[in-house]
């Protein structure tokens, strides 16, 4: 299965996650990663891995639009002028022609990470006319956001000339936001699920290890194709190729009955990685 953008470009089902994947290992992981079925791989200048990403992309064999290819600018940049340089480096440095995909990485910079006072709106719809200008250009085919809010979003919709065609947020089993994911899917928005695992302390949670063994698989299958089955694009992150190969073992399908079950799971505790903005549960 695929996805349609609102501009017409085709984006894969799932993807597959870069982030805490140094530059010098992550060349040989996305090489492995394609070969075992990926072909959208997600990546972003702060995770400083671009280089070797791109690198995988033009030594893999496979044609360039075969591999669809996300990559964002600094969340920490809400200036026109560093938001161009963002680009042009981000551009470089993958050296695959036109990325698939440019995502505003966050509406805040990090150390503001959700503060009421500080929403750089005005910022954000300047560095949005950029990528539109990017995106006329043909240097990206599509653009969005990540990690935005309904009302930054509605800042964007109010005032732009493309429409963002993806918003990529914190999301899985235990912390959906549904507000927001309806939102965007009224809006046209394709949302794509980061970290769907939670980082790890989802998959200890009974109701999703007895589902999974009933359904002859792991929890991480449950998921992934939970998040599959609200209509979002899931991005898995693995290292080794036996983990890599299991988040694809999709072909099953789970209940209405356990999807609702799933529904009401309430578990968003990210043990040490809450130090980081996204996982901080601060409102």
């Amino acid at each position: 299965m695929e996805f349609k953008l609102n501009n017409g470009v085709i984006i894969p089902e799932i993807g597959f996650g870069t982030w805490m994947i140094d530059d010098k290992e992550v060349k040989d992981i996305v090489k492995n990663a394609i070969d075992l079925g990926y072909n959208l791989i997600d990546t972003a200048e702060a995770y400083g891995n671009e280089k070797g990403v791109g690198a995988a992309i033009r030594d893999s064999g496979y044609p360039r639009n075969y591999i669809f290819v996300t990559t964002k600018l600094d969340g920490n940049v809400k200036n026109i002028k560093d938001a161009k340089k963002c680009f042009q480096d981000s551009y470089k440095k993958l050296d695959i022609g036109a990325i698939d995909l440019m995502l505003i990485h966050s509406p805040q910079p990090w150390g503001e990470w959700k503060d009421k006072n500080k929403r750089y709106f005005k910022e954000n719809l300047e560095i949005w006319g950029m990528l539109e200008e990017e995106y006329l250009y043909g240097r990206v085919r599509a653009i969005g956001v990540s990690n935005f809010m309904i009302d930054d979003l509605e800042n964007i919709l109010n005032n732009c000339n493309v429409k963002p065609m993806v918003n990529q947020i914190l999301a899985h089993i235990g912390n959906m936001p549904f507000d927001l994911i309806n939102y965007c899917k009224k809006n046209g928005i394709i949302v794509e699920a980061y970290s769907p695992f939670g980082h790890g302390p989802i998959l200890n949670n009974k109701e999703i290890i007895k589902m999974a063994d009933w359904y002859g698989v792991k929890p991480t299958n449950i998921c992934i194709k939970y998040l599959m089955q609200h209509g979002l694009i899931p991005l898995p992150k693995a290292t080794s190729n036996e983990h890599i190969k299991d988040n694809l073992n999709l072909d099953f399908t789970i209940s209405d009955d356990d999807m609702k079950k799933l529904d009401n799971i309430k578990d968003n505790d990210y043990k040490e990685y809450s130090k980081f903005p996204v996982f901080s549960n601060k409102e």
